[in-house]
């Protein structure tokens, strides 16, 4: 399938500045060059093309019409949170270990990119997570996950789980993972959670640790609105993919719930969800030599 809407300005973004990066950096700048692309350098991305001026966040965000995140899946969601979140698609280039956002390998580069400016690609779009801490006003966004934990080591806290504003239970762990598909490869699968595929709209709750022998992860709709109430008197945090940090008080109330905005993942037309799960997750003893059809 071949999309019509090619990109003609790219941001080029990364929160890590090594020789690989910068040299992927330089790649992209020479075959956007090539193929007549405009390259923009974001102030809060390292500076991978020390040459070339960067410009604020605000004016990437109305300039470009694609952001290239160079790392690993931290820099795509730092991205997705920075660009992403304002209907910027998003590639990632993969430099971490695991990668399953950010899906072309260095060594694929120049194929797969020029592919993709070609027009060839695949759109994925993801929901965020938002979050606030007894209605006030100021909110924050999740790709992953919203994790709700002790503040000490080995120390449970008690929390009551709400959904659509019912009752759910009163639980007492070492705290919560509230997490999206896109979050369920993530810090919710260390903790057993199960592997949602990105098309199923759902949010998993897994308690971290319980102090109960019959508690499970639960899903939900993505729609649903969490009521997560700290009620015990020891104090707790709350982050937003491992990124935002609070402190929470007894009787705080923290309310979950999709936001209007999505992220919209470019993928190069072969990705697909399964392969990535075999290769990064040690899935299968062998593929099979033809379709099973």
């Amino acid at each position: 399938m071949v999309d019509k809407n090619k990109f003609k300005t790219l941001g080029i973004y990364s929160s890590k500045k090594n020789a690989k990066a910068m040299q992927i950096a330089s790649q992209i700048e020479e075959i956007s060059k090539n193929l007549g692309i405009k390259i923009i350098i974001p102030q809060s991305s390292e500076s991978l093309l020390p040459n070339k001026k960067t410009y604020s966040d605000k004016h990437v965000i109305k300039s470009v019409d694609l952001v290239v995140a160079i790392g690993g899946d931290g820099t795509l969601l730092s991205s997705a949170r920075k660009f992403g979140s304002h209907n910027i698609p998003i590639l990632g280039i993969n430099l971490g270990n695991l990668g399953f956002l950010t899906d072309i390998a260095p060594e694929e580069l120049t194929f797969s990119f020029k592919e993709v400016m070609k027009g060839k690609y695949i759109r994925d779009y993801r929901s965020f997570i938002k979050g606030s801490i007894n209605g006030l006003n100021r909110s924050w966004l999740a790709l992953n996950e919203v994790v709700v934990h002790s503040r000490k080591t080995a120390k449970l806290i008690e929390y009551e789980l709400f959904i659509d504003e019912k009752f759910v239970y009163r639980q007492k762990a070492d705290g919560i993972i509230i997490s999206s598909p896109t979050g369920s490869t993530a810090y919710s699968l260390s903790g057993n959670g199960p592997i949602i595929h990105p098309d199923v709209k759902a949010i998993t709750l897994l308690p971290m640790f319980p102090h109960s022998l019959n508690t499970r992860p639960l899903l939900v709709d993505e729609n649903s609105i969490i009521d997560i109430k700290i009620c015990n008197k020891e104090k707790a945090d709350i982050s937003f993919d491992s990124h935002d940090g609070h402190n929470l008080k007894p009787s705080d109330v923290i309310r979950l719930f999709k936001d209007s905005s999505s992220l919209c993942l470019i993928h190069p037309k072969d990705h697909d969800f399964y392969s990535a799960c075999r290769t990064k997750l040690g899935w299968s003893l062998g593929v099979p030599a033809k379709n099973y059809n």
